[in-house]
């Protein structure tokens, strides 16, 4: 079966950087798209950075310029997020969709807090 694990949250001071790692496993060759998505209390999850095999990488406006994401070919996916932020804070989803489906990760918490 398909799993999606998250890893490299945690906690960090406002202007500093975290890298996040998703890795998939499975029987899954590799993903049309992978990214990432996040969730704060109260909140709808948003997605914060996607990128497709088409070689097209959308990022959402409240990270443009902060976040960068890469991506391997062994379906594992980065999210490089510097200068972050209080409003960064929130559960990260890694995602990813092949042919048919769609697979979320558990969720990983950052938060960005002095």
């Amino acid at each position: 079966q398909v799993q999606l694990v998250e890893s490299g949250g945690g906690l960090v001071q406002p202007g500093g950087s975290l890298r996040l790692s998703c890795a998939a496993s499975g029987s899954i060759f590799r993903f049309y798209a992978m990214g990432w998505y996040r969730q704060a209390p109260g909140k709808q999850r948003e997605l914060v950075a996607i990128m497709t095999d088409a070689g097209t990488t959308n990022y959402a406006d409240s990270v443009k310029g902060r976040f960068t994401l890469s991506r391997d070919t062994k379906n594992t996916v980065y999210l490089q997020m510097n200068g972050l932020k209080p409003e960064d804070t929130a559960v990260y989803y890694c995602n990813g969709i092949d042919t048919g489906n769609k697979y979320w990760g558990q969720g990983i918490q950052v938060t960005v807090s002095s």
